[in-house]
């Protein structure tokens, strides 16, 4: 094993990387004890977004089930010995040189046990199993947890306890990671004075998160959300973009895109060969987006209907004086699909159903009854914690709001860095998506109060009349135009069978379109891309699974199928191309606009 961890002879620190670890150490270390200090004269000043006591009655409450259940320990016990012992028993057969199959094996996505020496080396191996084989016993006893245990109770004892194996990972600890292992030797230990130094400049940061390192490759308007057009509206929460066309003809329907207010637009406009964006405008669609205002103070008081008046209302509005239109094809992703789902409702509320042709709403819940493992941070307690949180600073941090996303994917999202930054001492490689993700965005109190209490906890949006605008109830059902719910496999935001539950509350014809991968990557699926493939099936039967069994595979990107769908339902002629600003509203600046490129 001539690259193998046990093998590599270790070697004398460059003296120069040493001397420069140390300076950087010392100037971060000075930042971080003044940053802690800070924090540490704010304690009890603020309140905190969470309640750590739902959490602790949860486990109490499990532990009481399972001491209830002497015989369901017993069996569980019995088990776990028997699958120890074929454990060690293969263990050894191996260590004596036999060929033997693993007893356990990472998941399909596991990412932490890629490095070749979990395989190939007998001691990290086993120490790989090990874990792999405590995780899941430890995982299923608690799934398999009865009686009268309330089931958001056990829904949050299984959600912390991944989260506490997610932590205890042999890849988290540089003992125990052969990459970690050799990466020292290698180096003479600068890998971890650099970590230390990662670490430092995290702490004088001050949000709790380990920071994404990557060469700082990409600037907005050149390299990334760098698709040609114009802001031609605005007002207090959006600014609305019309993108230049690259066809000499047009669709004569304008086409409207509804981002999520928790993240900055340009997720569908990320580098030119992957822009969801600019693939729209080579269909020869005339592409509007909008783009929400990153919230401050001023915006406390901005709640949904605000949202939805301000942003897709608004939009349709705008539109029509841009272009002379009095319908579009409006498309949506994630909240933004929440949002449009009122405002199409309003619409049929208030007899404009028209002025929307077909919509599309991608990884977007309109039903929220099933909310998987976010279903944790709905209790009565955290709500109450989060809202004082909320009135105290009038907007939740884009931090924070990070935060939560990480947790929900630690092992992608925190415990990778951790790895890479902390252990290793490295950066990472550039990346668009990643870029877009760490431009997080803030959200205004009013608004994340009320989708807190009246969308995930109380399930309105599905309920008739349960939501109001403007004196108007909502009712989803209403709305009978042409709609196309796409969803993705391994959604962790908005699980998929949920999306499938929420476009069978529609009216009108609705199709289903599932694609391949998770929330984010699933979604930017460019076709020269040829990657995740997706299901189709022309029948929306009851139940999600139905439908999966009778759906078929299909090759490569949603994104075709999807247009071909458009263009059978549009029935819509072409027309000269759309130059922005040569309607009755000028255009006001470039793409991508003053509101995206606004941190705090």
């Amino acid at each position: 094993m001539p690259n193998s961890v046990l093998t590599t002879t270790p070697k004398a620190p460059d003296p120069a990387a040493v001397s420069a670890a140390l300076a950087d150490l010392t100037a971060n270390l000075q930042e971080a004890v003044r940053a802690s200090a800070q924090a540490v004269s704010k304690t009890g000043s603020d309140p905190v977004p969470y309640d750590f006591a739902p959490i602790a009655d949860a486990f109490s409450a499990f532990t009481t089930a399972a001491l209830s259940q002497p015989q369901r320990l017993m069996e569980a016990q019995v088990k776990a010995w028997g699958e120890w012992t074929e454990l060690w028993s293969r263990a050894a057969r191996r260590a004596m040189g036999e060929q033997v199959q693993p007893v356990m094996e990472p998941v399909k996505g596991d990412r932490r046990f890629r490095d070749p020496a979990w395989s190939e080396e007998p001691v990290f191996d086993y120490l790989k199993q090990s874990y792999l084989l405590a995780s899941k016993q430890l995982t299923d006893f608690v799934q398999s947890a009865e009686g009268d245990l309330d089931p958001a109770k056990k829904a949050q004892v299984e959600f912390f306890t991944r989260q506490y194996l997610n932590a205890l990972s042999p890849t988290n600890f540089p003992m125990t990671n052969p990459e970690v292992l050799k990466k020292t030797l290698e180096s003479g230990g600068v890998n971890l004075l650099q970590g230390l130094n990662h670490f430092f400049e995290d702490v004088a940061r001050g949000e709790g998160l380990v920071s994404r390192r990557a060469p700082d490759q990409f600037e907005l308007g050149v390299n990334i959300a760098a698709t040609p057009g114009s802001v031609v509206y605005r007002n207090e929460l959006m600014e609305l973009i019309q993108y230049s066309p690259s066809t000499e003809t047009v669709y004569k329907r304008p086409l409207l895109f509804v981002p999520p207010t928790v993240n900055k637009f340009y997720l569908f406009d990320l580098t030119p060969k992957s822009s969801y964006v600019k693939w729209l405008v080579d269909q020869g669609h005339t592409v509007f987006l909008i783009s929400w205002v990153n919230p401050d103070e001023a915006h406390r008081d901005t709640g949904l209907a605000d949202y939805v008046r301000n942003g897709p209302l608004a939009a349709l509005d705008a539109i029509e004086q841009a272009t002379g239109e009095k319908s579009v094809d409006l498309v949506a992703y994630c909240l933004g699909g929440t949002l449009s789902a009122l405002a199409l409702a309003y619409l049929a509320g208030t007899g404009q159903q028209k002025r929307v042709a077909s919509a599309t709403l991608i990884a977007s819940l309109v039903d929220f009854k099933d909310l998987g493992e976010w279903s944790v941070f709905t209790d009565d307690k955290h709500l109450s914690a989060f809202e004082k949180y909320l009135d105290r600073k009038g907007y939740v941090e884009a931090h924070d709001l990070a935060k939560l996303f990480s947790i929900v994917r630690a092992n992608d999202l925190i415990w990778s860095n951790f790895v890479q930054h902390y252990l290793l001492g490295e950066q990472a490689m550039p990346s668009d998506m990643l870029w877009w993700f760490a431009d997080a965005s803030r959200m205004p109190a009013k608004m994340l109060g009320e989708f807190g209490r009246k969308v995930l906890q109380e399930n309105r949006v599905r309920q008739p009349g349960g939501l109001e605008i403007d004196g108007v109830p909502l009712d989803v059902s209403k709305v009978k135009i042409p709609m196309t719910f796409v969803s993705l496999k391994d959604d962790h935001v908005s699980g998929w069978k949920a999306t499938y539950d929420g476009a069978k509350l529609f009216g009108g014809d609705v199709r289903f379109i599932l694609g391949g991968s998770g929330h984010n990557a699933g979604t930017i699926n460019p076709p020269a891309a040829g990657k995740h493939g997706f299901w189709t099936n022309p029948e929306l039967p009851e139940a999600a699974e139905e439908w999966l069994a009778g759906a078929a595979k299909n090759e490569g990107s949603w994104w075709p199928e999807w247009q071909s769908w458009l263009d059978a339902h549009a029935h819509d002629r072409k027309v000269k191309a759309r130059v922005p600003g040569e309607g009755k509203l000028p255009a006001i600046e470039p793409a991508p606009g003053s509101y995206v490129r606004v941190r705090h």
